[in-house]
């Protein structure tokens, strides 16, 4: 879910020198010809270090994305609801960990990612810097959040570095069950009471804008977009993705009954798109850059999750040694 750090100014090397090599012009033919990277084949150092950087927020995000939606695990409504979403929760540290495990092929450590996120250096999706307030909120976030990132992860599983494409196969198929249950307590909410359409409205109304701000800045913003697109690491522009989820969830919206919160919002035939208000972009930057609602809250928590945890690194990596020791030994 969520590579918004892909168009986020970063300092790097260009990948292409002014002179042309044999092994640019192989990898840029691989490119052409739709063929998939591999950790073995030779790529530009702008490739990797892109690569790196976007498969490791993504990796944060679906780690960091636990938190607001771990809050209500212990107040689901019914044990089923429950399950269900321990289930998701479960899910998205699975999804972590493909990720950090694409990133290592590219020859960079998982505790130096963690330590970069954990030092700020590092980012995750914005959205997960929002507070859930209610049990809507697994809702919209299920409903809303999860259909936002399928859009944008769909095209990633034709990504030209093949471990981040063969993860995000798997990825797909279980963030396809995260919307559908996040759209099934909404219908709920929407079918129920007076009160809990309402508490379904009210986290529509928080939620939207945030969802909407996902998919990274306009194109014309968007510093990376060009160069990622002709890698073949992106295949679809920012802007380009976020109409798709608009005209995909707006008749969604008309079936819940609910209503979303854009007087702009409107059908228009010419286009045969829904044309919609201006992005609030200056509180997309604000919380990209440290000062959302609770950026210090989550990394706080991530922090002290992986602190409290050093003992079973600890532990898992003794065995490990001894177990190699033992092998060894056999062997001889």
């Amino acid at each position: 879910m969520y590579t918004q750090a892909i168009d986020i100014p970063q300092n790097h090397p260009d990948s292409q020198g002014a002179d042309a090599t044999g092994r640019d012009l192989a990898f840029e033919a691989a490119i052409a010809d739709d063929r998939k990277v591999e950790p073995q084949d030779w790529m530009p150092e702008g490739y990797r270090k892109t690569l790196v950087r976007q498969i490791s927020q993504h990796a944060h995000s679906e780690v960091v994305g636990m938190l607001p939606e771990g809050n209500w695990v212990t107040r689901a409504p019914s044990l089923k609801r429950k399950a269900i979403l321990l289930a998701k929760v479960q899910d998205e540290g699975g999804h972590g960990l493909y990720l950090y495990s694409a990133a290592e092929t590219l020859g960079v450590s998982r505790a130096e990612m963690v330590d970069a996120l954990h030092a700020g250096k590092a980012k995750y999706s914005s959205i997960f810097n929002y507070p859930t307030l209610t049990w809507a909120d697994m809702g919209a976030i299920g409903w809303l959040v999860d259909g936002a990132a399928i859009m944008n992860q769909i095209p990633l599983c034709r990504c030209s570095y093949g471990p981040y494409a063969r993860a995000m196969i798997r990825i797909c198929k279980e963030e396809s069950f995260h919307q559908r249950q996040g759209y099934d307590i909404m219908l709920s909410l929407a079918r129920g009471t007076a009160a809990q359409k309402a508490m379904a409205q009210d986290a529509v109304n928080r939620w939207w804008w945030p969802v909407v701000m996902m998919f990274g800045p306009s194109d014309k913003d968007s510093v990376h977009s060009g160069q990622t697109m002709k890698w073949g690491i992106k295949r679809i522009s920012n802007d380009d993705l976020r109409q798709k989820f608009i005209d995909a969830t707006v008749p969604q919206a008309d079936l819940l009954g609910l209503t979303i919160p854009d007087p702009d919002l409107r059908w228009n035939p010419e286009r045969g798109h829904y044309d919609y208000g201006e992005i609030d972009w200056a509180e997309f930057w604000q919380v990209v850059n440290g000062d959302g609602p609770c950026n210090r809250e989550r990394l706080d928590a991530r922090v002290a999750a992986h602190d409290k945890g050093g003992w079973v690194r600890e532990a898992a990596t003794a065995h490990a040694r001894k177990a190699a020791i033992r092998e060894r030994r056999s062997a001889a």
